[in-house]
């Protein structure tokens, strides 16, 4: 696995917090909704895990899993063949939050995402089973469908090795970043203020994916 840099200032009220990428971004003005601004480069492990490679502490599996598997250091997920679906969430609750993981995609036709204080408003992963192109790093939001879609993805996004994102949600404002570039702000209207944080397989999917070094770190 490669090194990670973080570009640290990540600075809302009177906490500094951490938002991932490969290369040092200037976010002023970008961020401005989120009272976020950049400043210098900070490790990764300064993020805290909230994932640990080795079993499913910090989550709550579903009953009868037979979707999620943590094998060599990774979180695996899988359709099953009722093709179901399931989520995977965090055993706490977030508020306003800074988010960073990698990813890579399998077999078949991904349908992931991160879903955002609860299963509510979603930060897409893969293609959209209504719209049948991928459009990863845009928001989902239920009643609205792709209110914005994320920039410049058809670039970045690697088919097949490991991505990163990172996605900071401060208030009703999602911001993601995909292998260290920035490619959506968003304001959310129905954004929850505080809930879980989930890892989508969509149902009626035949799929599967991969996700590593995921860390979580609450903001002020």
């Amino acid at each position: 696995m490669s090194a990670t840099i973080l570009p640290q200032a990540v600075t809302s009220s009177s906490q500094d917090f951490l938002l991932s990428g490969e290369t040092r971004m200037n976010l002023r003005g970008t961020l401005l909704l989120s009272l976020v601004c950049v400043s210098a480069l900070a490790p990764a492990e300064e993020l805290p895990l909230a994932f640990n490679g080795k079993d499913f502490t910090g989550w709550v599996v579903p009953e009868n899993n037979e979707w999620w598997a943590v094998r060599d250091g990774l979180l695996e997920v899988r359709s099953d063949p009722g093709r179901k679906g399931s989520n995977l969430f965090t055993d706490r609750e977030y508020g306003n939050f800074v988010m960073q993981f990698e990813f890579k995609m399998g077999e078949g036709t991904v349908d992931s995402g991160i879903f955002m204080r609860g299963k509510h408003d979603q930060i897409q992963i893969g293609e959209s089973g209504s719209l049948k192109r991928d459009l990863t790093g845009s928001p989902y939001i239920p009643g609205k469908g792709y209110p914005k879609e994320a920039e410049g993805v058809a670039e970045l996004l690697k088919l097949d090795d490991w991505n990163s994102m990172t996605i900071v949600a401060m208030g009703p404002t999602y911001t993601v970043w995909l292998n260290g570039k920035l490619v959506l702000n968003y304001t959310s209207k129905t954004a929850k203020q505080r809930g879980p944080i989930g890892i989508q397989l969509h149902p009626d999917r035949d799929m599967a994916m991969e996700y590593r070094d995921i860390r979580i770190a609450e903001l002020d």
